[in-house]
């Protein structure tokens, strides 16, 4: 069981990585703050998409998988529409560290969130 967590965890950790820092471009970096700008929502439906796909491996049951894929959507969404509104994007501060910090902290949370829904 607790093999599994593990598994799992460091599934969505990857897919985190590779949606947010391989593949997210630059016009859904520069509107994620305007909130229902449609380059904001594509980057959350590629989390979407990329947890959906690791939840049918992992658990097989795609309703169940589809709606754990849209929690992740909504939150992930969420949680970049409020740093990239109402924080800074000056890389020199420490602010702007904190930031991305507490970003990262809330999408692990979320991921957290979603093992224990599934165990």
């Amino acid at each position: 069981m607790f093999d599994s967590i593990f598994i799992l965890l460091a599934l969505l950790a990857v897919k985190h990585w590779y949606v947010d820092f391989v593949n997210q471009t630059q016009a859904e970096i520069a509107n994620k703050g305007t909130y229902g700008h449609n380059d904001g929502i594509m980057h959350s439906v590629k989390h979407g998409v990329g947890t959906f796909i690791v939840m049918l491996m992992f658990i097989g049951d795609w309703p169940f998988a589809f709606t754990l894929s849209l929690i992740d959507m909504a939150l992930h969404y969420h949680i970049d529409w409020i740093k990239m509104r109402w924080g800074t994007k000056d890389m020199k501060t420490p602010a702007f560290w904190t930031q991305l910090g507490l970003d990262q902290l809330a999408h692990t949370l979320t991921y957290i969130l979603l093992v224990w829904l599934v165990v």
